[in-house]
């Protein structure tokens, strides 16, 4: 009979991206287990939760670097740390997530709605957020764009505690430039930042358009309207962190070791379906390369849709997007081929024949072209 780990578990249900975690280290159990769970609700009513634990004798924690944790993180358990804080854990190996990345793929979504205007939205008091904002800043000014940042003194965990920040962040949303393309720190600030524009008499997205992170589709789907959303592969992070303590009880050594929660793709929803750009033709070309982006279309049939001369076109494709129409067109073509890969079970034949590919060899050799890694090991990625 297998060996029976016992594990505290102390991560809370109440965000998509830790119910991600959870569902990996829930997976890994159930194939590599059996494991028990001390968790949240095991030591609720306990006068001493860390006498009981100990009484346990329990073999690992995994738990977040709160400083409400330091005492069971410190009892030298096998210990994986969710690192929430500013500071490593000495010597221990932790969950992280690639906020630059994070923050990066947000500008980029913006960037190709084609808005001249940017803004942030994110908690001072959450490293994440700031992180995440450094990133999003960083890519907006290489592009040539300022933008405007608002910081709630309140993690808006409530509606109590959002009330106390409504008011400021209605003046703010409609002191900016429109319109404008907002990243909130995550889909719950994304959430009341939506819900502020309803009240300010702000059109979303045609003046503020906003993407979140965390692709909670509760979320997502509860604002109006639907909220777009930076999707983190945080099941498969889940995984990796059940694995790497699995070998840490076994004896094994992997201190300062990093299991990255990577973000995968963006889940677009009605929050950013804009076109932002003030060349008309430009916008109307890049709204049929969208409309058509399953069909194999070239250069020319864009140039025709739009009666302009291709040189006259791609200077403005060059000036309003910083590219060409075929570049374009490819980055849309594999767009699709990434929200496929990780919101689908279609196969890459089945995907091949929606888009239009001639063959299971030529998509991949295209999208490893344009993505840097092969299909099997993006859809991995996203969905281990």
């Amino acid at each position: 009979m297998p060996e029976i780990r016992k594990v505290i578990l102390l991560l809370a249900t109440s965000r998509a991206h830790v119910r991600g975690l959870l569902r990996g280290i829930a997976r890994y159990s159930r194939v590599h287990g059996p494991w028990i769970f001390y968790t949240d609700a095991s030591l609720h009513g306990k006068r001493d939760a860390l006498s009981w634990l100990k009484e346990c004798e329990a073999d690992g924690v995994i738990a977040p670097d709160a400083k409400e944790n330091r005492e069971i993180i410190g009892m030298g358990l096998p210990t994986i740390v969710y690192r929430v804080g500013d500071k490593r854990v000495p010597h221990l190996p932790a969950i992280v997530a690639d906020n630059a990345m994070i923050g990066r793929m947000a500008a980029e979504h913006l960037l190709d709605c084609a808005f001249s205007h940017f803004a942030y939205c994110g908690f001072e008091s959450r490293p994440w957020s700031r992180q995440r904002k450094e990133s999003f800043v960083g890519r907006i000014a290489e592009a040539g764009f300022h933008l405007d940042i608002l910081y709630t003194n309140s993690d808006l965990a409530s509606w109590r505690s959002f009330e106390r920040e409504q008011n400021r962040l209605i003046q703010w949303l409609k002191s900016l430039p429109n319109p404008v393309g907002l990243m909130a720190g995550n889909d719950v600030c994304g959430r009341h930042v939506i819900e502020a524009c309803r009240i300010a008499g702000l059109q979303v997205p045609d003046q503020v358009a906003v993407i979140g992170v965390d692709n909670d589709e509760l979320i997502c789907d509860l604002t109006d309207p639907p909220m777009s959303s930076i999707a983190l592969n945080t099941e498969k992070a889940g995984y990796e962190a059940a694995e790497l303590l699995d070998k840490l009880i076994a004896g094994e050594k992997a201190a300062d070791r990093d299991i990255v929660v990577r973000a995968t793709h963006i889940a677009t929803r009605q929050s950013t379906d804009i076109l932002a750009a003030q060349d008309k033709t430009v916008a109307e070309a890049i709204r049929f390369i969208r409309q058509h982006a399953k069909e194999a279309i070239q250069v020319s049939d864009v140039v025709n849709y739009v009666a302009m001369s291709r040189r006259n076109l791609e200077q403005r494709f060059r000036r309003v997007l910083g590219r060409s129409i075929y570049n374009e067109i490819k980055r849309v073509r594999t767009e699709q081929i990434i929200r496929m890969l990780c919101e689908t079970d279609l196969s890459v034949s089945e995907i091949a024949l929606k888009l239009g590919h001639p063959s299971d060899k030529h998509i991949a050799r295209y999208f490893k072209q344009q993505a840097g890694m092969s299909l099997r090991d993006y859809r991995k990625q996203c969905r281990q």
